[in-house]
Order: structure tokens, then sequence, then C-alpha cells
């Protein structure tokens, strides 16, 4: 999953299977081709931030699966941890474990002055080509905005008729 440079915009985004909330593995391939997939990687369950951020996310979670999208976030927090923060944050999407920060590395998440994992948006069309990234530690509620203007960028626009 190593990777030697960032993900760039019109990337093809790694590949990689993480267990969720409830410990069901997930496989960024199975989400694929039915709709973009958001990736929004956080720093830790349950922090002022990273709870701002989640929040963000499920206020336009109908938003989301309007546009067909499915949301993930990961940190390396474990199973258990995400299992009480969803509970907690009554989140409608799955937080996956990346534990040994694999898939995090694979992206080219940087940590942010060199102690805290990186807060990164990915957005991912429907074949997986990277259409958005965002990045910000200090503005966690901006990240779902950044997905939701991307998404309505990708979402293709009705034609006017051209009968009078």
């Amino acid at each position: 999953m190593a990777q030697t440079s960032k993900l760039k915009v019109g990337d093809v985004a790694p590949d990689f299977t993480l267990p969720d909330q409830s410990g069901t593995p997930v496989h960024l391939t199975e989400l694929l081709g039915h709709g973009p997939v958001v990736i929004y990687f956080y720093p830790k369950d349950s922090t002022p931030g990273c709870t701002i951020e989640a929040r963000a996310f499920q206020t336009s979670f109908d938003r989301f699966t309007d546009a067909g999208a499915v949301i993930i976030g990961i940190s390396a927090d474990s199973v258990a941890s995400h299992r009480r923060f969803a509970a907690k944050e009554h989140l409608a999407f799955r937080l996956l474990s990346d534990r040994k920060g694999e898939v995090r590395e694979g992206y080219g998440v940087d940590k942010t002055l060199g102690i805290w994992p990186g807060r990164v948006t990915f957005v991912l069309d429907a074949e997986g080509v990277v259409r958005r990234i965002y990045s910000s530690q200090i503005q966690p509620a901006r990240h779902s905005h950044e997905a939701l203007e991307a998404l309505v960028a990708l979402t293709p626009q009705p034609r006017p008729d051209p009968t009078p």
C-alpha cells in the first residue's frame, strides 16, 4: 500500500480493505461503480475538531446520499472506539479503522506539524479517480462543504430544452 508520492487530482485512488465500526471489512472497490465516494481522514475519535467534522458530514448526509455518494471516515482509532464515537454522534456513515496507518500513508496524508495525523478529504468519482482534495486541520466543518461542492461539479447538469 505504501506509495512514494502524494495522491493528486486525476490520480486513481489506491484500493484498500479496512474494518468499519462493526468490524465488517469495507473494500473500496465494492463502493466504487455505484457512485462517488467521499473519504475523509481525521486525527482521532471524540476530539473537538473531529467531532465538529463528523457532525458536519452527518448534517449534510442526505445531500450526499441524494448525490449518490458514500461517505467514509478513516482514522487510526480501533473498531471499538469508532463504534462508541459513531453511536454517540448518531453517525449514519461508516468509520474505518486504519490501525497501522497504511491507507493514510498510501493516500499521502501527512502529519500536521509532524505530530497530529492530517485532516484530508478526498472526493472520488465512481471510477475511483480523485476529483477533489481538501486539507485543513483548522477548518474541520469546511471538509463537508468542499466535498459537496465537488459532488455538484461531478453531477451532470440538465441541458436546456432547445425548442421554444
